[in-house]
């Protein structure tokens, strides 16, 4: 049986639109949808590296669907990067060339503000006010480059093309050079929020979930 992981973006929660949205989707269809909150133990001291160790703690040892949104989408990368039994992925807007792009959507100032003092407030969409969040956060990111992301997982990339956090070049140059990646481009901005319906279509087909009999052959394997 395969199991299904949701994994939401940064300073978000597993009660965003866009987690809600997936949820209610795979109620209908009977199935469970599993969304670790990515902000434990705390929003202050959070690594990509937590996220990965945290989720890929939660996976059997049976097929796992990864559904990541932002930075969890980067997260799902490298978590089906090493754990074998990530058998798809499916990334909305992910957080790749994440140190280029967080310099510009942050602020050189800011960024440097941030350095010197060793944490800055964020606001936290899931908490709906303002948070620190510690510069490891930065200093932890230096040890993942996207070029080793080599894993040929079926994947596909929902990405909007008036995203004004991560510019849709990012996915669509990461997709150019792996053939098992599948880049789809939306008319939407970095929340996708305007095209909900269209990221949960294009992931029924993806993960064959609108075929019943490719369904059970896919578990079968």
């Amino acid at each position: 049986m395969t199991s299904f992981f949701y994994l939401h973006g940064w300073a978000s929660s597993p009660q965003s639109n866009k987690a809600q949205l997936f949820k209610q989707q795979f109620e209908q269809l009977g199935l469970p949808l599993q969304l670790p909150d990515l902000n434990q133990p705390t929003f202050f001291h959070l690594t990509l590296t937590r996220q990965i160790q945290q989720v890929s703690a939660l996976l059997p040892s049976t097929p796992v669907v990864l559904v990541g949104s932002s930075l969890g989408g980067l997260a799902a990368l490298w978590i089906a990067e090493q754990q074998p039994q990530v058998q798809r992925v499916v990334l909305l807007a992910p957080a790749l060339n994440f140190l280029e792009n967080s310099v510009k959507v942050i602020g050189e100032a800011k960024y440097a503000q941030w350095c010197r003092a060793g944490e800055i407030e964020f606001y936290h969409y899931g908490e709906k006010r303002d948070l620190l969040l510690n510069y490891t956060f930065i200093q932890d990111m230096y040890h993942y480059d996207d070029l080793e992301l080599q894993r040929p997982v079926p994947t596909l990339i929902l990405h909007g093309r008036h995203d004004e956090v991560i510019p849709m070049a990012s996915s669509q140059q990461f997709a150019s050079t792996r053939p098992w990646i599948t880049f789809k481009e939306l008319d939407g901005d970095h929340g996708l929020l305007d095209v909900q319906d269209l990221l949960w279509e294009e992931t029924l087909k993806f993960c064959f979930l609108n075929s019943p009999e490719i369904w059970v052959r896919e578990q079968q394997n």
